[in-house]
């Protein structure tokens, strides 16, 4: 029996049936037999989870009928994965993620005997993201899994930042820590994001020496541009120079919070440099050049024009 944890497999699963059910010979009502009877095979369960249960407490005995009725007007908590590093080394990260007022589900370390620990139920809210929006969403603590790497950060000479890699370790637990939650909650590309993303104003993590294009590319993992659509948009813009204003709203589009002020101004400097971050490490100056906003164009096209 196939199982669908929510009303969007479902309604792809029916939509798969009935194309197939195209090519079928017979009438209408034929077809139409034969497509509910599919449903009841695949067993929609948009509370897939839930148990009937019986409750005892001194208030009395009831039972909990869990399985005759599902309401279609649900989704799931987690919508987002929200990756960081911790900025301190494995014992400091573990103290403050398990000890103080900030924490994570997952905690990736950068010893590559360690497993990856769970410090919180993906049922509950981790205190990760902070003040946060995407898109239309804002305190991302609600909707997102939070997962944290031992990493030290960055360091800081002169207003210039360095910052330090990962281990190929540390990678390939992120990916199939990836795979597992984006397969369980049906994950679209984009709701996999940096720390940086969602809090652009006062956040660098994972920062540009954080693999983007490598998850991308070797475990289809996350959102990445196509070069032929990089280049041409590219050539476009040399001949019709982009506005402030549009550049917000490129921004905007995408998903980063950003006032369209129409002006280069510190809080667009610092969404620009966070969407070089993930997606042209080799230069995040902040500055809105011809690539970084083919880039952005290109990733608008690809993720956005839906």
């Amino acid at each position: 029996m196939v199982k669908c944890s929510n009303k969007n497999c479902f309604i792809r699963t029916i939509a798969k049936l009935n194309k197939l059910l195209e090519v079928m010979s017979g009438g209408n009502m034929k077809k139409l037999i034969i497509l509910f009877s599919m449903m009841s095979v695949i067993g929609y369960s948009a509370g897939y989870g839930k148990e009937n249960k019986t409750i005892k407490n001194d208030a009395g005995s009831i039972k909990v009928d869990a399985k005759t009725y599902n309401s279609v007007a649900q989704d799931r908590r987690v919508r987002f994965v929200i990756l960081h590093y911790t900025a301190v080394n494995k014992e400091q990260s573990v103290n403050i993620l398990i000890n103080q007022q900030v924490s994570a589900h997952y905690l990736i370390t950068d010893d590559d005997k360690d497993p990856v620990y769970n410090l919180v139920s993906e049922d509950n809210r981790s205190w990760h993201a902070g003040e946060s929006s995407w898109g239309r969403l804002t305190n991302l603590n609600d909707s997102s899994v939070g997962i944290e790497i031992v990493n030290m950060g960055f360091t800081e000479t002169n207003g210039s930042l360095s910052f330090y890699p990962y281990t190929e370790d540390q990678i390939k637990k992120v990916a199939v820590l990836l795979k597992d939650i984006i397969k369980r909650y049906e994950l679209e590309p984009t709701s996999i994001l940096a720390h940086s993303d969602i809090a652009p104003q006062r956040k660098q993590d994972p920062g540009p020496l954080f693999p983007w294009e490598e998850l991308y590319k070797n475990y289809q993992i996350g959102m990445w541009y196509d070069d032929d659509t990089k280049e041409s948009f590219m050539n476009l813009n040399q001949t019709q120079p982009f506005t402030p204003f549009e550049v917000q709203a490129q921004l905007e589009k995408f998903g980063y919070k950003v006032d369209k002020t129409g002006q280069y101004d510190k809080q667009t400097q610092n969404v620009i440099r966070a969407f070089q971050f993930h997606f042209r490490p080799s230069n995040y100056d902040g500055i809105m050049d011809s690539e970084t906003y083919a880039i952005l164009q290109a990733l608008n096209l690809k993720y956005k024009s839906k």
